[in-house]
């Protein structure tokens, strides 16, 4: 593991596989590859079989969070990769308060673009 995935690991409390999502989301294995590819859901692989997982905080009641996909859309324009956005939406914010990601999952995500856009700036 490089050192930014074992920060990004520290950082997310929890992960899911691309199976477990899609069975908690009702679609198959071959549409949760599908969304990792267009960017609306972020997958890094992990553990000793290298296997691609997703944070547990993005999927929420059967579904992809609410905000999530434009927030990762704006970090993407930033040109934030994938490593940085995951550090971004996992490392706690005292204006928020808590993580970005924790907001998102909360429904505050104009809050959250709001940072994201100002990122940019």
């Amino acid at each position: 593991m490089t050192e930014i995935d074992a920060n990004i690991d520290g950082l997310v409390p929890a992960w899911l596989t691309l199976p477990d999502i899609a069975e908690e989301i009702g679609v198959e294995v071959t549409r949760i590859r599908q969304l990792v590819k267009e960017g609306q859901l972020i997958a890094v692989r992990r553990g000793e079989n290298r296997v691609l997982q997703v944070p547990a905080d993005f999927i929420k009641d059967g579904k992809v969070v609410k905000g999530l996909v434009g927030t990762l859309t704006l970090l993407r324009d930033d040109g934030f990769a994938d490593d940085e956005m995951l550090e971004w939406l996992f490392t706690p914010d005292e204006t928020l308060p808590g993580t970005p990601a924790q907001a998102l999952r909360e429904n505050r995500g104009t809050e959250v673009k709001r940072r994201a856009q100002a990122l940019a700036v």
